[in-house]
């Protein structure tokens, strides 16, 4: 029997852009605990985006990108009789956008040869138009549970 759901902790909005979105991103970006330097990032990657595409809205931008990048289904492992399915299941708003700001650090983070500003601002400009790494990772989740579509009535 499962005790209580974890409270839900209030994220700060970034001091700069006053979003709530941006200030969970940046908390996701800092290592122990330099807020910061996160921040220093993540500024500097809207710098890059600012000169690259001449927009003076980055936040609009990002949340494009943020939201390009989220997934609307995922596969769950079931068991039932001792068989094991991938039930696929609907995702929440706010576990799609923590998801998809995960994959985006995640393949920022795993580029190679460039500074941390370089390689974020290339990974939200590839969401924000529909391509790179973060995108195939939500097309290839969307496959597997369109793939598994016939186990969805172990939902429960």
């Amino acid at each position: 029997m499962r005790r209580r759901k974890a409270q839900e902790r209030e994220v700060l909005a970034d001091p700069k852009f006053h979003s709530k979105v941006l200030g969970k991103f940046i908390n996701m970006l800092m290592l122990e605990g330099k807020k910061a330097v996160a921040e220093k990032i993540v500024y500097g990657a809207f710098e890059i985006i600012k000169k690259q595409l001449n927009e003076p809205d980055v936040l609009k931008v990002f949340n494009k990108a943020i939201d390009n990048a989220r997934p609307r289904l995922e596969v769950k492992p079931r068991r039932v009789g001792g068989a094991t399915y991938q039930v696929p299941i609907e995702v929440r708003q706010e576990r799609g956008t923590s998801i998809a700001l995960r994959w985006i650090r995640d393949f920022a983070k795993g580029k190679k040869g460039k500074t941390m500003e370089e390689k974020l601002a290339e990974e939200i400009l590839a969401a924000y138009k529909a391509e790179g790494s973060a995108i195939k990772k939500r097309d290839e989740t969307h496959k597997m549970a369109e793939a598994n579509k016939a186990f969805a009535h172990f939902r429960w």
